[in-house]
């Protein structure tokens, strides 16, 4: 038997200039999550690697002090999580933003970019294309067999079931 999940793409996009704020949030494209969240994906990648795909994140553990940051530039509840309420699960290292690329990493059509606030990122959007509609259900249903939620306003976000048991964090990445 074949062992699938030691792939992974990453985009780890707040370490670019390419986001919705336009700036660098982050000093480097690091992945963390909690060990069981982080368990969850490696088994959800098993799962889309025998189907011919694998995950590539764009974003895991996020500072809080980056969710500030974040929330002062776009107040919007919608899309960005208040950092002085419950804050995000980001904060948490119990949610991730990812998609799916082909096992060779090509793209695969969701019908929006990643961080695109609008109505294409709904997850209850059925305005596509069959084969974008199809990408976008074998993405949930990967995640959600393996414990993870979705949010109505974000197709590329997953936060891990019982996420309150984890605490806030702000720890700077580790660059090193």
């Amino acid at each position: 038997m074949k062992i699938y999940g030691e792939e992974f793409d990453y985009e780890i996009r707040y370490a670019t200039s390419n986001n919705f704020i336009g700036e660098v949030l982050y000093d480097c494209p690091k992945c963390l999550l909690q060990p069981e969240v982080a368990q969850a994906i490696f088994d959800a990648n098993q799962f889309f690697c025998k189907k011919g795909y694998k995950i590539k994140f764009y974003d895991c553990y996020r500072p809080l002090d980056v969710q500030k940051f974040m929330w002062s530039k776009v107040p919007r509840p919608t899309y960005v999580a208040n950092p002085y309420g419950k804050g995000s699960i980001h904060n948490k290292g119990a949610a991730v933003d990812l998609t799916l690329v082909t096992l060779d990493g090509c793209y695969v059509e969701m019908g929006s970019d990643y961080d695109f606030f609008g109505r294409a990122s709904h997850i209850d959007n059925y305005n596509f294309s069959k084969e974008i509609l199809a990408n976008r259900k074998l993405l949930q249903e990967g995640l959600l067999k393996v414990g993870f939620k979705t949010v109505r306003t974000e197709w590329w976000h997953f936060s891990f079931k019982q996420s309150w048991r984890f605490k806030t964090m702000n720890d700077k990445l580790p660059c090193d």
